[in-house]
């Protein structure tokens, strides 16, 4: 990986985010999640702010805030709102990961950051039922047209499903059955042959309103085609790794951040909590003194190898075919401790954290889609596993 790095503008994070936005954000998180609607109010926070054009390259008209610093910006917001970073973070990794191939010198993204300069929002089409590899292959199928490519198929957990402008699809060209393509593209709103199914109602990150789209031979022009690559890990270049490390590295941003705010919570809690048994607060109890430790030493762990990472790919640090597995090993690290750090908070929190009007509540169901989200442990475990032993992940049969 190699790309030039460039001086910002005089965009920081006091400009984009906030502490009265924060606030803001903290105060209506708790309505989204019950009501399960739409984080309106916070989307339109950001798109004022100028936050949504924070990764635009400078000479395109954005502040040039790499992946390492718009992931710190992330968990910020994660700390107070989990599931607008959550569904921001969609935007980001499209116009992030345009961002690197521009600093590298490939233009194939331009055109997707021409369009965030103009105020667009892009969204992520990337989830399908049955597909366990996501982006390298997929269930949807893609057919060369005149001018461009239809694209027909079920594609799930489409975060931003209100506002984005365009919905980065991928479907599957087979055309030739002996060398299968995977075609990338942007769907715009207007566009017909598409509908956007209601089914977001879930466990957590209710207010992502992730819902199903379905495509109809939707139209998308050439001009609104990023790639078309050879299917599985063969087909893979600069284009999907960035892809990856903006999306999973950007999750793992969210889920760090919200098991800092439920270690915060447990310890101010546990000055406060009281017991018969003791003459002291609960933070003199030596087991919650032991839980706290436990706690503390998972986000130290996880924060240095998490900051590493998005330093590392920021930098340009060349560790060639290392990083996907750089990649995908960080992520499940990161929400592996995250989920530990937030049901040890449950547990010093006691019963009082069950309730819905305790915000632990919500953490706690939150927190546990972090093993869900891309790459779940299953992919990750066997992705880290072959190319570590020199196994290709594209050899059939896949195991055995």
């Amino acid at each position: 990986m190699t790309m030039t790095t460039e001086t910002p503008t005089a965009l920081v994070a006091e400009d984009v985010l906030t502490e009265e936005m924060l606030c803001r954000f903290d105060e209506r998180t708790a309505d989204y999640d019950k009501t399960n609607r739409f984080f309106t109010e916070d989307f339109e926070e950001l798109r004022r702010s100028g936050y949504l054009s924070a990764s635009i390259p400078t000479d395109l008209g954005g502040a040039g805030l790499d992946l390492a610093a718009i992931n710190r910006l992330q968990r910020r917001i994660a700390y107070v709102a989990p599931a607008t970073a959550v569904a921001v973070n969609m935007h980001h990794y499209f116009v992030g990961l345009c961002a690197d191939l521009h600093r590298s010198g490939d233009p194939s993204g331009d055109w997707v950051l021409q369009q965030a300069a103009d105020g667009h929002v892009f969204a992520a089409g990337h989830g399908e039922a049955g597909n366990d590899i996501p982006v390298l292959l997929s269930t949807t199928k893609a057919e060369r047209v005149d001018g461009g490519w239809t694209f027909t198929g079920h594609k799930i957990f489409g975060s931003l499903s209100p506002v984005w402008t365009y919905l980065g699809v991928h479907g599957m060209d087979t055309s030739d059955p002996d060398a299968p393509k995977v075609v990338h593209g942007f769907i715009h709103r207007d566009t017909p042959g598409y509908r956007i199914e209601e089914t977001w109602d879930t466990l957590g990150m209710r207010a992502t309103a992730s819902n199903d789209t379905i495509l109809d031979r939707t139209f998308v022009p050439d001009e609104a085609v990023i790639r078309v690559s050879p299917a599985g890990f063969a087909g893979a270049d600069m284009f999907h790794v960035a892809l990856f490390a903006w999306a999973l590295l950007g999750f793992a941003g969210v889920y760090s951040s919200m098991a800092r705010r439920a270690y915060d919570d447990t310890v101010a809690s546990a000055q406060r909590r009281s017991s018969i048994a003791l003459t002291r607060s609960m933070a003199y109890h030596p087991e919650v003194q032991h839980n706290v430790a436990e706690m503390r030493m998972h986000l130290e762990g996880m924060n240095a190898h998490l900051d590493r990472v998005c330093q590392d790919w920021s930098n340009g640090v060349d560790h060639g075919m290392e990083w996907p597995v750089k990649i995908f090993a960080c992520k499940h690290d990161v929400v592996t401790r995250a989920w530990a750090v937030v049901d040890a908070a449950l547990d010093l929190t006691g019963g009082a954290g069950i309730f819905k009007r305790n915000r632990m509540e919500q953490l706690f169901r939150d927190a546990r889609l972090g093993r869900i989200h891309p790459g779940n442990t299953m992919l990750t475990h066997e992705i880290i596993g072959k190319l570590s032993l020199g196994i290709s992940p594209d050899e059939q049969p896949r195991w055995g």
